[in-house]
């Protein structure tokens, strides 16, 4: 299941180069560049771990360090998701402008939908994210982790 999050999120990934031209468009509006990681992707999550801080103040043409920052980012961090997110911190707006996936698990594990019958023939819904069940985080999508060092689980439920 492939996740679809932020920017351009039905499209093919993007290249380093697409990437980069993306980064120019949010230096030219003077939006501020950070790199971000997770290894939970649920919709609802939207503050992910960040790389570094972010940059801000760059000039339209200053791209080597958040592509740098970037493949930093997806080097180290292979298993997990990374995106590049740009900040308008314009009066008025302090708001995300743009923000998109860079990098992808090999195997996207997805989510599943719970559906419960309530009364009077509603129904609520649940998002429960297969990457969550089994495996601790750090271990989601890592499987170069020995299990000798995964913490003891709980089985007396």
């Amino acid at each position: 299941m492939r996740i679809t999050q932020g920017t351009f999120s039905f499209l093919p990934d993007l290249t380093d180069q697409e990437i980069e031209a993306q980064i120019a468009y949010a230096l030219r509006n003077g939006w501020a560049i950070g790199v971000e990681y997770t290894d939970d992707p649920h919709p609802r999550n939207s503050y992910w771990e960040m790389w570094s801080h972010p940059l801000f103040d760059l000039g339209e043409k200053e791209t080597e360090e958040p592509m740098r920052l970037m493949r930093e980012c997806r080097e180290a961090n292979p298993n997990h998701y990374v995106k590049v997110t740009a900040y308008d911190a314009g009066y008025g707006r302090q708001t995300t402008a743009l923000a998109f996936i860079v990098n992808r698990p090999p195997e996207e594990p997805g989510f599943r939908l719970d559906r419960t019958d309530v009364s009077d023939r509603r129904m609520n819904y649940r998002l429960q994210p297969y990457a969550t069940q089994s495996d601790p985080v750090g271990r989601r999508y890592d499987s170069r982790v020995p299990a000798a060092a995964e913490p003891e689980r709980d089985t007396a439920r």
